[in-house]
């Protein structure tokens, strides 16, 4: 993988702090997901006193080294300490498994999903924005993406993310809210006199149309030098399958992968949800300063859909790549906005929906 774009390469800075001033009761280690290959910047969420540790040292670590260290911190499985478990990116369980002739009992690892509360806060003031189910495991990452894909934070804006320290929160929801704090005061817009409420297969639900969309947006530039080969194109859906390290383990998660247009792998993010990956993957980029992501190619498991359209929009991707069909808005907004379309990504064949002019072919 590459490592352009990791925060930890521009010169130690660490624009957002990532540690509530106090820690909820009862802390455990952590339990997300490890992904293989790929170190683990300063945004990822270890426990702030692994973090400081890791951002103080004269000298970095070698990636072996620290995906070694990475190992003694993070757990597949939820972990219990003081009586509060934390959820984990997958849950074991018992299935009867029926085959021609035989029924038996064993184990099998499901894809958790829990709810993730999405708070801001900017002094004394402090909203519920959005609560979305998702997958246990980059949590400051998706709530950072989900709130600058939706126009409420710039990059810059973000002072703080943290879980929830409420103490009349239980032990055992405090992983499930996140707080972003913000510079200034809380923005002014239509969607926060409600509470989202989004799903882990749809996204949010009545957000803004192809209309609205201009008024935060622009229409992408046509970037004359980047094109890439079908060869490329083939290749993404195998890379991205072969680096999902919790879809190995349950079958059962979507992926957002980040691609040069050499089809090298950047970073990937995995999640019950298509959009929380991609949220997750956006996230990473904002809090490292890595945005626009102008000249890279997005590579999703499933379908594209209009949330992940806008999502990959509004991060300046000019390309957007998915193994299924995407639907007629995301057609649309592709079209609309410049961007290049590929659906149908599979072996040797694919379709382009939109800006064939930055494909090969």
């Amino acid at each position: 993988m590459s490592e352009r774009l990791d925060p930890r390469d521009r010169a130690g800075r660490q624009p957002v702090e990532l540690v509530e001033q106090t820690e909820p009761a009862g802390r455990a280690e952590r339990a997300g997901p490890f992904e293989p290959n790929e170190p683990a910047g300063p945004f990822d969420q270890g426990e702030p006193d692994e973090l400081d540790e890791m951002d103080e040292m004269d000298e970095p670590f070698e990636r072996d080294e620290m995906a070694e260290l990475l190992k003694l911190v993070e757990r597949i499985e939820p972990v219990e300490r003081a009586g509060v478990t934390r959820p984990g990116a997958t849950t074991r369980t018992r299935v009867k498994e029926v085959t021609p002739g035989a029924v038996r009992d064993r184990r099998d690892d499901l894809a958790t999903e829990e709810p993730l509360e999405i708070r801001i806060q900017a002094g004394e003031s402090r909203r519920t924005v959005a609560i979305t189910m998702r997958t246990p495991g980059h949590d400051f990452e998706l709530a950072a993406g989900f709130l600058y894909g939706e126009g409420m934070v710039t990059p810059g804006g973000i002072d703080r993310i943290g879980y929830c320290t409420d103490e009349d929160v239980t032990p055992e929801a405090r992983y499930n809210i996140v707080t972003v704090r913000l510079h200034g005061e809380l923005p002014e817009l239509p969607g926060l006199d409600r509470h989202f409420m989004t799903s882990s297969a749809c996204g949010i639900c009545g957000t803004a149309s192809l209309d609205a969309l201009h008024d935060r947006c622009s229409p992408l530039p046509l970037q004359a030098g980047l094109r890439v080969a079908p060869e490329t194109l083939y290749g993404l859906p195998r890379r991205l399958r072969e680096s999902q390290g919790v879809f190995g383990k349950t079958g059962g998660l979507h992926a957002a992968g980040l691609f040069t247009p050499d089809g090298e792998l950047v970073t990937l993010r995995e999640d019950v949800g298509r959009h929380n990956a991609v949220d997750k993957l956006v996230g990473w980029a904002l809090m490292g300063e890595g945005l626009p992501l102008g000249g890279h190619i997005l590579m999703v498991s499933g379908r594209s859909s209009y949330e992940i359209m806008q999502k990959a929009l509004t991060a300046g991707l000019p390309i957007v790549c998915s193994v299924s069909a995407p639907s007629s808005l995301a057609v649309d907004l592709a079209r609309e906005f410049g961007m290049t379309l590929v659906g149908f990504l599979r072996e040797e064949r694919f379709n382009i929906y939109a800006g064939a002019h930055r494909i090969e072919a």
